[in-house]
């Protein structure tokens, strides 16, 4: 989910390798051999820390993004106790963004020019937030689905190479792990309810199959730097391994349900223990990352928007802990 933007071009990346001497290199990648964690204040190949900060900061953007499609069903859940459980993972998934953001900065890049680049356009984040929340059933689906893509995506982070950066992944895997049975728990209820809910809850997968699938990124034949990041072990597994889990996993969780997947070629392999899918619409994909989905205008705006009514807060932070320095120091 969070390695979609590790496909983008990366000249800048590598255009201090040629100071990098060979002996620096092989002793770096020894350590990654050696399963050591490299930290913040050690030496670290200029690719590396700009493919961690790509990745980082997509990851938190994500997160930031991400709380839209549900922030938008707040005032509407069906009970005060779904709004409650709603509200404190919208408040979650803020954050696990300042978790995120706060590990990108170890690297040497500002939490400013992080945010500059995602209001310019520059920065990416995960596609499947830019899918309308259309019912409620939705936000079901979103973390049955999408958290559930998102944690088999995460918890091989907890082992990233990238101290930080797997030391944060820790408490948000724990976190992304209560999201994911909200959302079934959500799906459960309307499957055991009226015909009318298990058909908004079959609606709300037929929508969200697709997307969630393509948030594991291309296919690893069409990832450019998925190999690089396997191996510095920043990612552990390839982008079609964790799709094909994802896959064997959600199908039979949709069979409990009584739920439909919308793919006419899914079957079950008995040769290799893993569902066959049919092949998925890349073209949907790289226009949706591209900015032409259903909600990119929409998502960012609103950020934009967001960003430019919390200057005065930001304003008087800045103010504040300025005026608290000049205290300290007289």
């Amino acid at each position: 989910m969070y390695t979609q933007g590790l496909d983008q071009a990366g000249k800048a990346a590598t255009e201090q390798r040629a100071e990098e001497t060979p002996e620096q290199l092989a002793a770096f990648q020894a350590r990654i051999d050696a399963e050591e964690k490299i930290e913040a204040k050690d030496w670290m190949p200029e690719a590396y820390r700009r493919t961690l900060i790509r990745q980082i900061s997509q990851h938190a953007h994500s997160e930031i993004i991400g709380m839209q499609p549900e922030g938008n069903w707040l005032t509407r859940a069906p009970s005060l106790k779904r709004k409650a459980i709603l509200l404190a993972k919208v408040q979650d998934e803020a954050g696990h963004g300042l978790y995120l953001y706060s590990a990108a900065e170890t690297l040497g890049v500002s939490r400013d020019s992080m945010v500059a680049d995602l209001l310019s356009g520059k920065a990416k984040y995960s596609s499947i937030f830019n899918y309308p929340t259309l019912t409620w059933a939705d936000m079901g689906a979103i973390g049955w689905l999408v958290d559930g893509a998102a944690i088999m995506n995460q918890i091989p982070l907890c082992r990233c190479s990238y101290g930080p950066y797997a030391r944060a992944m820790v408490r948000i895997c724990k976190e992304e792990s209560f999201h994911q049975r909200q959302g079934f728990d959500i799906m459960l209820t309307l499957c055991g309810g009226s015909d009318e809910q298990k058909a908004m809850a079959q609606d709300a997968l037929n929508r969200f199959w697709w997307p969630s699938l393509m948030m594991f990124g291309p296919n690893d034949a069409n990832s450019s730097h998925s190999a690089q990041s396997m191996a510095w072990k920043i990612k552990r597994f390839s982008n079609d391994e964790l799709r094909q889990k994802f896959i064997d996993v959600t199908v039979q969780q949709a069979d409990f349900l009584g739920l439909e997947v919308p793919d006419d070629a899914l079957q079950f392999d008995e040769a290799s223990g893993h569902y066959r899918f049919s092949e998925i619409d890349w073209q949907e994909f790289f226009d949706v990352i591209a900015g032409n989905g259903p909600c990119n205008k929409q998502r960012m705006d609103k950020r934009r928007k967001a960003h430019e009514d919390g200057a005065w807060v930001r304003a008087a932070a800045r103010a504040y802990a300025k005026k608290r320095a000049a205290k300290a120091a007289a």
